[in-house]
């Protein structure tokens, strides 16, 4: 693991890896896209009507922002392998912050809708870049409740954006949306300037995109483990896409209703990755990813059991159902990301890379899915085989594909993630 200047001593890497203010780096790159993307949702309408376009056109800046998050994946997560995690992570927030400029004095919609994926395109280098920065600083099985200390910090900053996003719209119009937005992007750029060090490890080799994705792909592991995590991501953008048709049309709820059940199971993924947090200096990662599975698969079950039976007509039984699943998912993302990323820990960019581009772009498709089961079908059948479905294949990803570890987790990793936690928190 590098310093800004070199090699630091191991007092030096302890020292980062428990520090407060790397937690909060983690968590800034982590979500300056994401909350970007939600931020401006709520101002959909009003941009449809000031720029006298169908809201569908609107629509492309929530759509094209969410492509080039894929594509930034893709991208940064290799460049970071061979220049450096903190370099490409500054270019491209500095991208970020360009972009944010240009949407502010965007005069058309198309314009806009431009700007907006050029900031997808540079401020998700921290989405990818951050899972290498926790492989660089932690040991392979301290890496999944790394991710989940962070994505947990990142889902309370996700439930407030949208409404943030609305209020800013109706004070003072939607342009002040993007003032903090563009604001918020060059703070975080500068914060990490000055704060983040270098974390890429030293390699013999020369890196190229091209060599580590191939060895990457070699590798059973690194393929059961991406699988897993991206088929459990899958779960969530199918749910999202045919819930809002399933108890708005079906059961005949109104959007708020929706909203409230909603953010249920985001609730209960928060309490999944926090108890990830708690579980993992005790047991190891592979046996936290089939307590998750074990969760997700039970829970999507009962939902598909529900639905032959005709209960999960009203909601709470869909969604109370659902946040068994989303607390087993919690498990699975985290810890099966982890895995992906310690097979070639020097290629971690790389491998943080590939997973988040599947990620986002199956999901485009799998929420079109849902949104089709949802609102084609007369009951939650269709919606809830299709999350049995993914949970099965999910679950085939680990038996059939990764290769069993006997792992012992030993007094001394028990005491150094105790050690860590305790510094954080």
């Amino acid at each position: 693991m590098h310093g800004v200047m070199g090699k630091p001593p191991g007092a030096a890497k302890d020292s980062i890896a428990t520090s407060r203010v790397v937690l909060l780096m983690l968590v800034l790159m982590t979500g300056v896209a994401p909350i970007s993307l939600y931020m401006l949702v709520p101002a959909l309408p009003v941009l449809a009507t000031t720029f006298g376009r169908d809201i569908s056109v609107a629509q492309m800046t929530v759509s094209l922002y969410m492509v080039g998050i894929a594509l930034s994946q893709l991208i940064m997560g290799p460049l970071s392998d061979k220049f450096g995690r903190r370099p490409v992570l500054l270019a491209g927030l500095g991208l970020m912050v360009i972009a944010g400029v240009g949407s502010v004095f965007a005069e058309t919609l198309p314009q806009l809708i431009a700007a907006r994926f050029f900031q997808a395109l540079g401020g998700a280098s921290g989405m990818v870049i951050s899972r290498a920065i926790i492989r660089d600083l932690y040991p392979r099985e301290r890496v999944g409740a790394m991710i989940s200390l962070v994505v947990a910090a990142l889902m309370i900053a996700q439930m407030v954006s949208p409404l943030t996003g609305g209020l800013l719209e109706t004070a003072f119009g939607w342009r002040a949306i993007l003032y903090l937005i563009t604001a918020a992007s060059l703070s975080i750029a500068i914060f990490i300037a000055v704060a983040l060090p270098e974390t890429r490890r030293d390699r013999a080799d020369s890196p190229s995109f091209r060599g580590d994705l191939g060895k990457l792909m070699q590798s059973r592991a690194f393929v059961g483990y991406m699988l897993c995590q991206v088929l459990a991501s899958q779960i969530i953008f199918a749910f999202a896409g045919g819930g809002p048709y399933i108890v708005v049309t079906q059961m005949g709820r109104s959007s708020a209703e929706y909203g409230a059940w909603f953010a249920s199971t985001g609730f209960a993924y928060l309490v999944g990755n926090l108890l990830c947090v708690r579980f993992a200096p005790r047991h190891s990662l592979e046996r936290l990813i089939w307590f998750g599975l074990a969760l997700q698969l039970g829970g999507s079950f009962l939902n598909l059991t529900w639905s032959f039976a005709g209960l999960n007509q009203a909601p709470l039984w869909l969604f109370g159902t659902q946040m068994m699943v989303m607390v087993g998912n919690a498990f699975v993302m985290a810890n099966s990301a982890a895995g992906a990323i310690s097979i070639r820990p020097e290629a971690a960019g790389t491998a943080s890379g590939a997973m988040g581009f599947l990620q986002q772009g199956i999901g485009a498709l799998i929420s079109q899915f849902g949104a089709y089961l949802g609102g084609h079908s007369a009951s939650t059948l269709p919606l809830t085989s299709a999350l049995f479905a993914i949970s099965v294949a999910c679950a085939c990803s680990m038996i059939f594909i990764v290769p069993r570890r006997n792992v012992v987790v030993s007094e001394e990793l028990i005491e150094q993630a105790e050690e860590d936690e305790a510094g954080i928190m």
